[in-house]
């Protein structure tokens, strides 16, 4: 067995997460409470280093910058930076209930902000990009010999099939019955399988922190294996 203090610490903590599988129970509250303790305290920490630190307090005072690197240049000092410093003391004030009106301006301009950003990101990532990808190798894929690269022409096929199929199923404007309806239900089974896929694979990912765990258990504390 281990003689590490932090391995027998980390095989504690392991364990009573584990004992959830017998039931709810004080041990495994000690441990959800502390890893949820620890990663607010780690984020917070992080959050003011690598976010608070360069973009308000460094930019108000540039000479702050020689405190994490001596050698660092210093930048520009940026007054404007005092405008949302401004909206994120507003947001403390939410925990005033007299004051937390005030809250709502900066928490609206950020939502709105966030949401436009997003909107535009999102619209070109996950719609036009997708699209892009769908058909731009085209229908037929050459080889490096100049001949058609079967395996990946099935493959393209499949993903153009499927990819129309699915988008038939959610088209409710036409009455889903002969060539129309068995598109549809074909895109059925194509989102059954795209689910199962990705549900699958979100199971395997869990597998292996168990494995990943049990070895740990086993090996690096028991020396079993």
């Amino acid at each position: 067995m281990s003689t590490s203090l932090e391995i027998w610490v980390s095989a504690a903590l392991t364990l009573m997460v584990m004992s959830f599988l017998w039931r709810d129970n004080p041990f495994y509250k000690f441990a959800e409470h502390l890893f949820v303790g620890v990663s607010a305290g780690y984020l917070m920490v992080m959050g003011f280093w690598s976010t608070l630190w360069p973009n308000a307090i460094v930019k108000l005072v540039p000479t702050a910058a020689r405190v994490t690197d001596p050698t660092a240049a210093l930048p520009d000092r940026e007054p404007l930076i005092l405008i949302p410093l401004f909206l994120g003391c507003l947001m403390l004030l939410r925990l005033w209930p007299r004051l937390s009106w005030l809250a709502r301006w900066p928490t609206a301009f950020a939502v709105g902000t966030t949401l436009g950003y997003n909107l535009v990101r999102s619209v070109r990532s996950n719609f036009l990009e997708q699209i892009h990808a769908t058909v731009a190798p085209g229908l037929w894929i050459s080889s490096a010999s100049g001949g058609v690269d079967w395996a990946a022409t099935l493959n393209q096929l499949l993903l153009v099939v499927g990819t129309a199929c699915a988008l038939a199923y959610f088209t409710y404007t036409r009455s889903g019955r002969g060539f129309r309806g068995g598109v549809a239900r074909s895109g059925l089974l194509v989102l059954m399988i795209a689910f199962g896929a990705s549900f699958a694979y979100a199971v395997m990912s869990r597998i292996t922190l168990l494995v990943g765990r049990l070895q740990f258990l086993l090996g690096d504390w028991l020396g079993l294996v």
